[in-house]
């Protein structure tokens, strides 16, 4: 993994064009400064926006255990047959000790490692709940605008937590296996809403007619708004069966949005809509713990808390009162703490 530190349009305008370019340690670069918070990480996004918007993203998502990384080797695979370039983001449980992604993927995928027309990026999830990691959507973009034509991205597989992926993703793969119950955890999770192909994976097992069958109701009692029927595909990615259908079920409902423009406007326009609320709320809470609150005072207010001696709210209600937002909690935006 390459770190920098941008500190300065010029150099950020070089690595943006490096990573335009597709040069690999650029993206690598680039990659970094959008995940770690770097100086100038927004300034290069800015630059690489236009360049945006030509890559199918699909999102692989499903419990733990299902084979995804199996199924996403076997499509990028796939997709080089057809000359693709094929960006996968990987994201993995973070480390509980350095925060860093655990790089299982990566390891599991090493036999692509090599090819030029494919980059493999595994993110740390860093607790976010949803399966992707924050930079996520950063990530996509930045190859994206490099020309990479399908993008991969296969979620951390923490079960419920999964549905976060549309956030990112024009198609979203559910992952199932049969004997695991994922139809009733997909009920649970409302992946129900979220799928746009459905995966069997390891059909080979007991219980693969069953569970497709009930998934088959499933969906045939859940209406999606956009007009469309979530297709099912069986596969068994550890013998590379079925995933020419799995890249054809991709490919129909690619073609199904792109028919019924009006409504693929309007889901882009809702995520896009999400994504601005989440930079927001992003860089709201970086310039309040940068400039309204000190560590050693959100520590010392966490422990007031801790001891029932403030609340959390007005607390939050005077960091607001220091950035200039509105009135804190004490109306003097002057930290108070009781000793």
């Amino acid at each position: 993994m390459y770190s920098v530190c941008l500190s300065g349009m010029g150099e950020t305008e070089s690595l943006a064009a490096q990573a335009l370019s597709g040069n690999r340690r650029a993206l690598a670069r680039a990659i970094s400064a959008v995940e770690d918070g770097d100086s100038g990480a927004i300034e290069l996004l800015k630059e690489i926006f236009p360049r945006t918007g030509n890559a199918t993203v699909i999102g692989i998502t499903g419990a733990p255990g299902a084979g995804k990384s199996t199924l996403v080797d076997r499509l990028a695979a796939f997709y080089r047959t057809a000359d693709d370039k094929v960006g996968i983001i990987a994201v993995d449980p973070s480390s509980p000790f350095t925060g860093g992604a655990i790089l299982g993927d990566r390891i599991r995928m090493q036999g692509m490692a090599t090819d030029p027309g494919i980059f493999i990026r595994s993110m740390a999830a860093r607790g976010n709940s949803g399966g992707l990691a924050r930079a996520s959507a950063d990530a996509v973009a930045i190859l994206d605008a490099a020309g990479y034509n399908k993008v991969i991205v296969e979620t951390v597989g923490v079960g419920q937590d999964e549905i976060d992926i549309v956030k990112t993703a024009d198609v979203t793969v559910v992952v199932l296996v049969p004997g695991m119950g994922d139809d009733i955890q997909a009920i649970k999770a409302g992946i129900m809403e979220i799928g746009d192909v459905f995966v069997i994976n390891k059909a080979d097992r007991e219980g693969t007619l069953r569970t497709e069958r009930e998934l088959e109701a499933l969906l045939s009692i859940s209406e999606r708004a956009d007009g469309w029927h979530p297709l099912v595909v069986k596969t068994i990615a550890t013998e590379n069966s079925g995933t020419d259908a799995l890249a054809e079920a991709i490919r129909s409902y690619s073609d199904f949005a792109r028919a019924h423009t009006g409504k693929q406007e309007s889901r882009r326009a809702s995520v896009a809509e999400i994504r601005i609320r989440e930079i927001l709320r992003d860089r709201l809470l970086r310039l309040a713990l940068d400039g309204a609150v000190s560590q050693a005072e959100l520590t010392e207010m966490a422990r007031l808390v801790a001891e029932r001696r403030r609340d959390p709210y007005s607390i939050v209600e005077e960091i607001i009162g220091r950035m200039g937002l509105g009135a804190g909690g004490d109306g003097d935006c002057k930290l108070k703490i009781e000793k």
